[in-house]
């Protein structure tokens, strides 16, 4: 095909039509991309993914997948277990350290995130930390082994244009210099933070552009011998002459150090890998054998987008939100973004979604991230108000050094220093963010840790374990294996492999109510399906879940309150998407009306 003459941002409706090259576009290949290719493939809809870069970064960035990631794969049939496998152990990542160097004075500890036997009650699949080319090789390896979705490495995005429905993208093959363009549907923007999409849209961002300047150096050392037993995913170094942490992805062979410095001091042209050694030393707190890998510097910022759509071309991972690391919340947030604008874009595919449901991903995208952005600004405040409290920020390095060691002894000082790091606990445990945001809420939170299961529309299907596998008509998955849970009896473990989130498809909406009153809802649902076929949702597809006859509830009082919760032993019954998000709550004597109009209200149709 041949290229437009005029590559100008323009996104205006034109009345000619072209023929599809493939339904939707995907630009960028990091896991967002990866996992919205993967998705949309189990929802029977073709997705093609440009890439810009030949290879992906070496350096493992974030690691964090957190429970919500982990019941979003598992439910998109990626085996968290193996998952689980590939990565940081979870004794070795339980605790966050912090230390004047990893040889040097130990200061106290804090869990990292909820990794106690505990969270099993919230979710199925407590946080595990992975390097990021690692998931995405994983992820990567599935598409592959599908062999549905065509990955063009070295293929950048240059312009796009929507007419009709349809989306003329031009694409530069860099191996040869050459434009061609592809026609599709709907085009996902997921290329990073410094999105050429969202630039050519004319997308603004809210946010601050720039506060801090960080460099993150990845290295291969041997650590283990050197942190013992004070082994943790996040090791916080108070020496001022890096004031930062180590991730300890691997003790034995793989480390990041994110430190902050001053540009002014140290500009970015002065970094070398003789200097690189220098900050690594003195992090390490002696001299060891290690090997510097990359260095890069990058600008600690938060933004969101204004908007995350424009016509038929949509905003989703660090192209819609950026945010400081502090807290893990940015790839979490991107992959769920994409979780659920899938089933949407299938929706639309299949015919039985609107374009109403382009403002829907926003409005329910978009709060998730302000929120999470502004939670990662707070850490970031409270980790260097700690920092300061440390006296580590003096100009003069020797002087900060002697503040450091006097706050930390003296007893006048260190019980400041111990509130400082009792106040970064929230810091390292997103638990209510992860898994509590509601869809429709415009409340901050007033704490990220705290989680409370909610029974509402537009909140996750709060989670229960089931005592035995769902009904084969319902989701069919592998059993959850928890045997890394060591303090778990094997009686305890028998009991925890199978979630109520198993009872809900990638590709349907289910209908929960308890089997005493399977008459009444089943003969609704009936009547529901005809009406559906009668109408533009003839191709959704609905499951039924009755408690009593398709699951059961491991007994207890976590079942008692799930059931409670539900309302299901008053003839109640909770409408779930197929992202796992309860769409509505109907109570006994509901009529098939009211269940229509909200199934075709959400769906736009």
């Amino acid at each position: 095909m041949a290229p437009h003459s005029d590559h100008e941002p323009d996104m205006s409706i034109m009345s000619d039509e072209k023929e599809l090259d493939v339904p939707i576009l995907i630009v960028g290949g990091g896991p967002t991309g990866l996992l919205l290719a993967h998705m949309l493939t189990q929802l029977g809809v073709k997705a093609l993914i440009i890439e810009r870069y030949p290879t992906r970064l070496a350096a493992p960035k974030a690691h964090a997948l957190s429970p919500r990631t982990l019941e979003l794969c598992r439910q998109f049939d990626l085996d968290v277990n193996e998952i689980r496998n590939i990565g940081t152990n979870r004794d070795d990542a339980y605790w966050v350290n912090f230390v004047t160097s990893l040889t040097g004075q130990y200061v106290g500890s804090l869990p990292y995130e909820r990794m106690d036997a505990e969270v099993l009650e919230h979710t199925p699949t407590m946080i595990h930390n992975i390097p990021q080319p690692k998931f995405e090789e994983f992820v990567a390896s599935r598409l592959a082994q599908d062999g549905v979705v065509e990955v063009r490495k070295n293929h950048s995005f240059v312009s796009c244009k929507q007419r009709g429905n349809r989306v003329i993208t031009v694409v530069e093959d860099r191996s040869n210099k050459s434009l061609y363009e592809i026609c599709s549907r709907h085009v996902v923007a997921c290329d990073g933070a410094k999105s050429k999409v969202r630039e050519m849209l004319g997308i603004g961002c809210e946010g601050e552009s720039s506060y801090e300047t960080m460099m993150t150096i990845h290295f291969n050392a041997n650590l283990r011998e050197v942190v013992g037993n004070q082994v943790g995913m996040l090791h916080w170094i108070m020496d001022p002459e890096v004031s930062g942490f180590i991730i300890g992805y691997d003790l034995d062979d793989n480390q990041v150090l994110i430190c902050n410095f001053d540009s002014k001091k140290n500009p970015v042209e002065s970094w070398d890998e003789a200097h690189c050694r220098k900050v690594l030393t003195a992090a390490i707190g002696k001299s060891i054998p290690f090997d510097v890998l990359s260095w890069r510097p990058w600008i600690l910022s938060r933004k969101v987008a204004e908007s995350y759509y424009k016509g038929n071309v949509f905003l989703a991972g660090d192209a819609a939100h950026s945010f400081p690391p502090t807290g893990g919340l940015g790839l979490n947030s991107g992959l769920a973004d994409v979780h659920n604008l899938a089933y949407k874009l299938a929706a639309i595919h299949h015919g039985h979604g609107g374009a109403s449901l382009h403002q829907a991903y926003e409005n329910e995208r978009r709060h998730v991230a302000l929120v999470s952005s502004q939670q990662s600004v707070k850490n970031g405040q409270q980790i260097f108000g700690l920092l300061k409290t440390l006296g580590t920020t003096d100009s003069d390095l020797a002087t900060a050094k002697k503040n450091l060691y006097l706050r930390i002894t003296d007893p006048a000082t260190r019980s400041q220093v111990l509130k400082g790091m009792e106040n970064q606990r929230e810091h390292f445990d997103n638990l209510g963010l992860h898994i509590g945001y509601v869809y429709g809420d415009t409340e901050i939170p007033a704490s990220a840790s705290l989680y409370t299961a909610s029974y509402r529309a537009g909140a996750r299907l709060p989670h229960a374990w089931l005592s035995s596998p769902p009904s084969s008509h319902l989701a069919s998955l592998p059993p959850i294996s928890n045997a890394y849970v060591s303090e778990l009896s094997h009686g305890a473990l028998s009991e925890k492999q199978y979630s109520t989130l198993d009872l809900i498809s990638f590709d349907a909406f289910t209908l929960i109510f308890s089997s005493i009153f399977a008459a009444e809802w089943t003969a609704l649902f009936s009547e529901l399906r005809l009406r559906l076929a009668k109408s533009n949702a003839r191709t959704l597809k609905i499951n039924i879940a009755a408690l009593g006859k398709d699951f059961n509830l491991v007994a207890g009082a976590r079942a008692n309150e799930w059931v409670m919760g539900m309302q299901l032993e008053h003839g109640s019954a909770v409408l779930v998407r197929s992202d796992q998000h309860i769409l509505n709550c109907y109570s006994a004597g509901t009529k098939v009306d009211e269940l229509l109009e909200g199934l075709l209200g959400h769906l736009g149709v």
